[in-house]
């Protein structure tokens, strides 16, 4: 199973999961708005998400 960042519970990682992204890498592309309609995800889950994609993108690491 796939990590997913802290703060991401489980009801969203099912909405993730039946929404076809099983990897954090899928979501770079994807508007949060887009996500955050899907049934199960919530503001924290959105943040949490929002920030690991944050950090991908920072040069140097």
């Amino acid at each position: 199973m796939t990590e997913w960042p802290k703060g991401v519970a489980k009801p969203a990682i099912r909405a993730l999961h039946a929404a076809g992204y099983t990897e954090i890498k899928q979501l770079e592309k994807i508007d949060l708005s887009t996500l955050a309609h899907l049934h199960g995800m919530g503001p924290k889950a959105l943040a949490a998400i929002e920030e690991a994609l944050k950090e991908s993108r920072e040069p140097g690491e």
